[in-house]
């Protein structure tokens, strides 16, 4: 995570003042779904993976810049409303007018595949503003406006994304307090985007209904990954890749019954597994978007991702968490 201003060469040949806010991406390891009732989940950052906003001055209404084109943040489609309502949210936080300025954000991060991309451009929406403003934030005031405009993104969100997206290093989010984990060894993930796009508020809502509609059985899959996610954090602490690949294997079983499966989810998880991967599952709220591997080593996780691009992954990113 890192902030600062720069400026760029305006028409008429003057420096404007920019302020710059980054943020990363996230990949939930275990306890997607569960998380929204009140269980644990384990996160890890993806900090290759970030989103940079830009908060420059411009003369006119607060606006924000989509390539050539610079619109009014009022009149931004549904798809981009969580980024004016983070904006206008900042600015209000900190007592600014919106009028002459413009956001713009430049993103690796793939909307909509469950890596955390609304949460990673709050965060660094709110920390363009608070260069713009010259103030201090305090991380609990930052999570509250970032979950501000996740809100329109997702509905009801956990709050992971907003917590993962500012840690540096492997977190425990459990009932919205999150801590950090200690790892007994390396561990290498591969993760891959199948390229479907589901949005997570519907997978979030069908979860619920099946909750409503099956609550014994609803709670039982949600104890489920209670319980394997609790115990792959046991399993981090101790180094056990193979023990943590078996989590993983069992925590997609939960999630398929749950009904956030998808057969593009099925394809990339088929062509881990037989690459080498001690487990795998999806990551996010499913129905597409990613899913994660664990590996034995950086090259078999990298082998992993070849595999998955092979088998119609879109897109693909190797992590590797170092402890002791």
């Amino acid at each position: 995570m890192g902030a600062g201003r720069d400026g760029d060469v305006g028409d008429a040949g003057r420096v404007a003042p920019v302020a710059t806010g980054t943020a990363h991406a996230k990949a939930i390891l275990i306890g997607e779904h569960a998380v929204v009732y009140g269980h644990p989940a384990i996160a890890l950052p993806l900090i290759p993976l970030r989103t940079i906003a830009r908060l420059r001055t411009v003369p006119g209404p607060l606006s924000a810049r989509h390539g050539d084109q610079r619109v009014r943040v009022e009149d931004l489609p549904e798809r981009f409303a969580p980024v004016g309502v983070a904006v206008t949210a900042a600015l209000a936080h900190f007592g600014l007018p919106g009028d002459d300025l413009e956001i713009e954000l430049d993103s690796d991060i793939p909307p909509g595949a469950g890596l955390g991309a609304s949460a990673a451009s709050a965060h660094a929406i709110v920390e363009a503003v608070r260069v713009h403003a010259g103030q201090d934030l305090d991380e609990e005031a930052r999570f509250e406006l970032v979950q501000t405009a996740e809100r329109v993104a997702h509905g009801n969100p956990s709050g992971l994304d907003a917590r993962a997206t500012r840690a540096r290093t492997p977190v425990a989010f459990t009932g919205g307090v999150t801590s950090g984990l200690a790892l007994g060894g390396s561990f290498s993930f591969a993760v891959a985007d199948t390229g479907v796009r589901s949005p997570t508020r519907d997978a979030v809502a069908g979860v619920r209904r099946f909750v409503e509609a099956e609550p014994d059985r609803g709670s039982e899959l949600l104890e489920r990954l209670a319980e394997l996610t609790r115990a792959a954090g046991r399993d981090l602490g101790a180094g056990r890749i193979a023990d943590l690949g078996a989590r993983l294997d069992a925590a997609q079983a939960a999630l398929d019954a749950l009904g956030v499966g998808h057969p593009a989810i099925d394809r990339l998880l088929a062509a881990a597994r037989a690459a080498g991967a001690a487990g795998a599952k999806l990551t996010g709220a499913g129905r597409g978007g990613c899913v994660i591997a664990v590996a034995d080593s950086p090259e078999r996780a990298a082998e992993i991702v070849t595999t998955m691009r092979d088998a119609g992954a879109v897109g693909g990113w190797v992590v590797t968490v170092a402890g002791r």
